[in-house]
C-alpha cells in the first residue's frame, strides 16, 4: 500500500507527471476519469508566483474532483521558494512537490530544476528549508544525476528522506540525456533495495504500455509509476495499465467515439479555463495525439490546427467521428 504521509494511494498507484503546457486542469480531468490515482500540476515558477504573474498564479487552480493532487514548484532562491510554499499551502493541495528534474536550459542555468543536481548539498539544504516552512507533505521529482559521472541518486534519496520528504519520483535519465536514449531504472531499483529508504519511490520514464508497466513493477519493485508523455493525447493508458496490473487483461484501444469525446471535452474545458482564443490555440498540440494512427487524418488535423472558431472545431470533430466510426464498423 503506497502512502504519502496519510494520503492512501492504493496498492500500486499510477501518477500523472507534471508537464509544462500539458498537465493543466482540462487534461488532468481526462486522466482522472481514466483511473489516474495522483496528479500534479504543471511546474510553477516561484519567482512568477511571488510576483503575482497571471500564468503562474493560474496554475494554482485545482478542483475537488482532481484530488489527491500535488502542486509542483521550481526555483533556486530559498526565500522565494519558502514564500511560494506559503502560497501553495493557501491553495490547499494534498502535496507540495519540488521540481529538481526539469532539463530545460533556461531553468537549469539558474540552478533550478535539474540544475541543482550539480550541487547536492544545496539541494538538501533547500529541501530542508521548504519542509520546515510548510504544513503540507513535501515530495520531490528528480533525475538520476546531472550526467553519467554524477549518478548520486542513492545518496540523494537517503538525504532528502532524512530532511523530511514523504515520497520521491525519479526519472530514469540524467539531465545531459534530456529525453534521449532509454530510461535506466536500475538505480531506481537499487534505492528500493536500500533498507534505509522507507518513503515511497515512484519510477518515471518510458512507460508506454501495460506490459512494460507490469514488467518494471516486478523488476524494480517500485511503489508506483509516474506516467508523462505516454498519456499525452492518450489518457486511456491509465485504465489499460490498471486492467493489466489488477486482472491481467489487455483492454481494447479506445473507439473513435471515445477519442472524439475526449478531444471534445478537452477543447471545451480548455476554452472554459483559459478563455476562447488561448484555449483554442493551446489545444492544437493535442489533436495529433488523440487521432494518431488514423488513416488520412492529415486533412482533418490541418483544419483543427488552423481554425480559430470553436463552433467550426466542434463540427470538424463531429465529422471525424462520423467518417471514422463508419470505417470502424466495417472493420469490425
Amino acid at each position: 500500500m503506497a502512502k504519502i504521509a496519510d494520503i492512501d494511494l492504493g496498492e500500486f498507484p499510477l501518477l500523472l507527471a507534471p508537464m509544462e503546457d500539458v498537465s493543466d486542469p482540462p487534461f488532468r480531468a481526462l486522466c482522472k476519469e481514466q483511473g489516474c490515482d495522483m496528479m500534479y500540476t504543471e511546474f510553477i515558477s516561484v519567482e512568477g508566483l511571488i510576483r503575482d504573474a497571471h500564468k503562474s498564479v493560474q496554475k494554482l487552480d485545482i478542483y475537488d474532483e482532481e484530488r489527491p493532487i500535488g502542486i509542483q514548484i521550481f526555483g533556486a532562491n530559498i526565500d522565494s521558494m519558502k514564500r511560494a510554499a506559503e502560497l501553495v499551502e493557501e491553495a490547499k493541495p494534498e502535496v507540495l512537490d519540488i521540481n529538481y528534474g526539469c532539463p530545460v536550459k533556461k531553468v537549469v542555468c539558474k540552478m533550478a530544476g535539474a540544475g541543482i543536481l550539480q550541487d547536492i548539498d544545496r539541494m538538501v539544504k533547500l529541501t530542508d528549508e521548504i519542509v520546515k516552512s510548510t504544513n503540507l507533505p513535501v515530495t520531490v521529482k528528480t533525475r538520476l544525476g546531472w550526467d553519467s559521472n554524477t549518478l548520486f541518486i542513492e545518496e540523494v534519496a537517503e538525504r532528502l528522506q532524512d530532511v523530511g520528504i514523504r515520497a520521491l519520483s525519479i526519472h530514469g535519465r540524467t539531465r545531459k540525456q534530456m529525453y534521449k536514449g532509454e530510461a535506466d531504472w536500475s538505480l531506481i531499483g537499487k534505492i528500493k533495495e536500500n533498507p534505509r529508504v522507507h518513503i515511497p519511490i515512484f519510477g518515471n520514464g518510458d512507460i508506454n504500455s501495460p506490459q512494460k508497466a507490469v514488467e518494471y513493477k516486478n523488476r524494480y519493485n517500485v511503489d508506483g509509476i509516474m506516467i508523462g508523455r505516454a498519456a499525452i493525447g492518450y489518457p486511456w493508458i491509465f485504465r489499460e495499465i490498471k486492467a493489466f496490473v489488477e486482472k491481467g487483461i489487455i483492454l481494447d484501444p479506445p473507439t473513435i467515439a471515445e477519442r472524439v469525446a475526449a478531444a471534445r471535452q478537452h477543447l471545451t474545458h480548455s476554452i472554459e479555463w483559459k478563455g476562447e482564443r488561448l484555449g483554442v490555440l493551446e489545444m492544437r498540440r493535442h489533436y495529433s495525439n488523440y487521432f494518431r494512427g488514423l488513416r488520412h487524418i492529415k486533412q482533418y488535423r490541418a483544419k483543427l490546427v488552423t481554425d480559430l472558431d470553436p463552433a467550426n472545431l466542434f463540427d470538424i470533430l463531429a465529422e471525424i467521428e462520423e467518417v471514422y466510426s463508419q470505417e470502424e464498423a466495417v472493420m469490425i
